[in-house]
């Protein structure tokens, strides 16, 4: 099928299905698939950030035992497209792409080379192709997929019309309508116009600021809002915002270039974005401008803007480490001002909050909250942008992605302002399936996804089970009972041995006679010789965690020792 047949109507053939491995709800893990027949397109491949139940957890996946389950069934993933290059889009990929078979991956420019860079850094020999908008459709399989530019918080962001035998989508991923963006690089909305004439059946939504009234403000004078606040600044200026918002980066080092201050990368992650940017031109910085972290001890406080990673609260990010006083080179002190220039991602407020504390306690003046509107602006947009949208692409069917539930109501409710019946919205959760055919639309299976939870260290993933002994061992401690058990006959052959780690059980010399004799009671039964050595650990595990809550009405971890003798 050439460009050409794609652009002429006919009669939709077929049905595709649309569904969410992530991203909806929780807003991060963003992952979607549109299935036609036999194959399979992936939009995105995002991670998200554990909150502080997960004990011991770096990360968070979508779940892809449905396609894992699909795959070996013969369906096939043709390829995938990535909208943009936050962490919740693209960071997913290090783990999931090993599981899968290889297919192409497409971005656009700065997409594409934030996502081979975290390639190269896991040394995964996959690489993303780079899109430019100006090129036309990208053919991935029976897919067509239009690269249509949006503004959003960070440069070359993309929303998708994706055409395929059985109708067109219009997937509209993050986005705002900036008419005067920092990067001067506005939303095609041409290209979204032409998309409505060719027909959309259905608008796959960002959601996530529908429940804010108007249209989201423009980028524009948040430089003089810091060349303000640097100026009477008597101290550090710290900016802490998401690594990839390089328009964000850029307003700050004009800023501080405008007072001569030197500006300093402090994070990993965002030492590597700005060399990234640089190298392709999206970031500017004049010569002299830029400390390095080694030589800002040289300088006075009041010389130094620090752009500091971590405006999440991320355990170990440089600004949770320099604000709870455990960073090398960076200390904070009671002169400096320290601006929280991005939106707190739903799930991360009390971390973001005790972030807040600790900076506070330092006697630095935080600027988060209301108080920092001035210096930053929402990368999603309000009702009024997600209502032009909807009047711009004029969709039959509309399907709110990447927010909250609370965000996904309030989008329906501006559909129905808009003359759109109740049943043509539809509120899904991660797994259910929506079937879409010519013009029409029913939700189809529900596949079950549960969290994966992933240490970022070793890139294994961490059972549901691990997560709740964690919680155990924190929450009540651990219980260790050590018997020998004669395999002669299965009964004790000496007392057992009680350890017990931060919990409440104090005596252990006592209890562990009265535990002797729950295990002699439970383990009469037994008279033969041992063969199950598993059910004898499990009977004297039972018998130990009913024993302990009985006296102590406490549940530890309780971990049974067995020694035959």
């Amino acid at each position: 099928m050439d460009e050409k047949s794609v652009k002429n109507p006919r009669m939709p053939q077929g049905q595709v299905s649309f569904l969410a491995l992530g991203g909806i709800e929780d807003v991060t893990r963003n992952m979607y698939l549109y299935e036609y027949k036999n194959q399979i397109l992936i939009v995105d491949c995002g991670l998200g950030f554990p909150d502080e139940t997960m004990l011991g957890v770096d990360l968070l996946l979508p779940d892809i035992s449905y396609l894992l389950e699909v795959i070996k069934k013969g369906k096939k993933i043709v390829g995938m497209v990535l909208t943009h290059g936050h962490e919740d889009h693209i960071g997913g990929l290090p783990f999931i792409l090993p599981q899968l078979p290889s297919f192409p991956i497409y971005a656009s420019a700065l997409t594409a080379a934030l996502s081979n860079d975290k390639l190269a850094e896991y040394h995964l020999p996959r690489s993303v192709k780079t899109v430019s908008f100006d090129d036309g459709d990208v053919r991935i399989g029976d897919f067509a997929v239009s690269f249509i530019r949006v503004t959003h918080s960070v440069p070359d962001s993309a929303n998708f019309f994706i055409k395929t035998p059985a109708g067109n989508f219009f997937h509209g991923s993050d986005f705002k309508f900036d008419l005067s963006p920092a990067d001067g690089k506005r939303t095609e909305f041409v290209k979204i116009m032409k998309s409505a004439e060719e027909g959309v059946l259905s608008l796959m939504s960002d959601c996530l600021g529908a429940d804010r009234a108007g249209h989201t403000r423009s980028e524009e004078g948040l430089i003089q809002n810091f060349e303000r606040e640097m100026h009477d600044c008597q101290g550090k200026f710290i900016i802490t915002t998401y690594s990839s918002n390089v328009a964000r980066l850029n307003q700050a080092i004009k800023a501080a270039e405008s007072v001569n201050r030197k500006v300093c990368f402090v994070g990993r992650s965002i030492i590597k974005v700005k060399q990234l940017a640089q190298q392709m031109g999206y970031l500017q910085i004049r010569g002299g401008t830029e400390a390095q972290l080694s030589d800002v001890k040289r300088f006075k406080n009041s010389q130094l803007v620090l752009l500091v990673a971590g405006s999440q609260g991320q355990e170990n990010s440089a600004m949770t480490r320099i604000a709870n006083g455990e960073h090398k080179d960076i200390r904070i002190d009671p002169l400096d001002v320290v601006v929280f220039s991005s939106d707190t991602i739903p799930g991360n407020e009390l971390t973001v909050n005790a972030l807040i504390d600790a900076i506070s306690k330092k006697g630095a003046r935080a600027i988060s909250g209301n108080g920092q509107e001035a210096f930053h602006v929402s990368g999603h947009g309000s009702s009024g942008d997600h209502m032009l949208l909807i009047a711009l692409t004029k969709p039959k069917f509309l399907v709110p992605i990447s927010g909250t539930y609370r965000n996904m109501v309030a989008y329906k409710t501006l559909a129905q302002k808009m003359g759109y019946n109740r049943s043509n919205t539809f509120l899904i959760d991660n797994g259910q399936q929506i079937d879409f055919s010519a013009s029409t639309a029913k939700l189809g299976k529900k596949i079950d996804t549960k969290n994966i939870y992933v240490d970022e260290v070793s890139g294994e993933e961490v059972e549901n089970f691990v997560i709740r002994d964690r919680e155990r061992l924190a929450k009540e401690g651990v219980v260790i009972v050590m018997t020998e058990v004669k395999s002669s006959d299965g009964q004790l052959a000496d007392k057992p041995v009680v350890i017990a780690r931060g919990s409440s059980i104090q005596d252990t010399q006592n209890f562990s006679a009265s535990l002797q004799a729950e295990l002699e009671k439970n383990l009469a039964l037994q008279k033969s010789r041992v063969t199950n050595w598993v059910h004898i650990r499990r009977v004297i595990g039972d018998t130990a965690e009913r024993h302990i809550f009985k006296k102590f009405h406490i549940r530890p971890l309780v971990l049974p020792v067995v020694i035959e003798v």
